[in-house]
């Protein structure tokens, strides 16, 4: 029940390589982060080499990713007006349109690849949300994420909302606030006897 290993590399936009205000507002990422990084087709690739490493590749070993959401992995299907809001707050490539009222809007890891002709490994497409996990367990939606997650499992939050950094941007970049934040929830919900299913349905 503790953290056996730590996979953390920024990605080097291709599309849109200078950052928005909002971005670096929302995840504390500044531009010189992400400046001469591996493009995400380098870094998935060393995702891949990464699991195989720590033997989660293994068909005899069952894994799976863990979101606080669905929008880090699901292809989801939104509301034109919203989805283009949501590419214009992130610079991201707008969706494309089936109708006058409906776009097809992969986010976030999905619709990158898709855009950028990258394949989309399997592993990637089976999660368990989190919200969903802590929703059965506890009887109550966490509107706000991880911090109501943390407050009604009386855990401390560790670092900064929405970030995969750590408090310090520059001194402790491997400190991964959000995957601690999670784990340390998926522990708590373990030991009082919760136990984890696929939230995801297949695509």
């Amino acid at each position: 029940m503790e953290i056996e290993s730590t996979f953390h590399m920024y990605v080097q936009p291709v599309v849109h390589p200078q950052l928005t205000p909002f971005c670096t507002e929302l995840t504390g990422i500044i531009q010189a982060m992400v400046d001469g990084q591996p493009s995400l087709q380098q870094v998935l690739e060393r995702v891949d080499e990464w699991m195989a490493k720590e033997g989660l590749l293994d068909p005899n070993v069952k894994s799976i990713f863990v979101t606080c959401g669905d929008w880090d992995l699901k292809v989801m299907t939104q509301n034109v007006r919203e989805a283009l809001q949501l590419c214009w707050l992130f610079s991201l490539p707008p969706p494309a349109l089936v109708s006058s009222s409906i776009a097809i809007v992969n986010f976030w890891l999905p619709g990158q690849c898709q855009y950028l002709g990258l394949p989309v490994a399997d592993y990637f497409k089976q999660w368990i949300n989190l919200k969903k996990a802590y929703s059965f367990a506890m009887g109550c939606w966490p509107k706000n994420g991880l911090l109501d997650m943390n407050k009604g499992l009386s855990l401390q939050h560790i670092g900064r909302p929405h970030s995969g950094i750590g408090q310090s941007l520059h001194k402790f970049p491997w400190q991964l606030d959000d995957c601690k934040n999670i784990a340390n929830i998926m522990k708590t919900l373990a030991y009082r006897g919760f136990i984890f299913k696929q939230t995801s349905k297949p695509f």
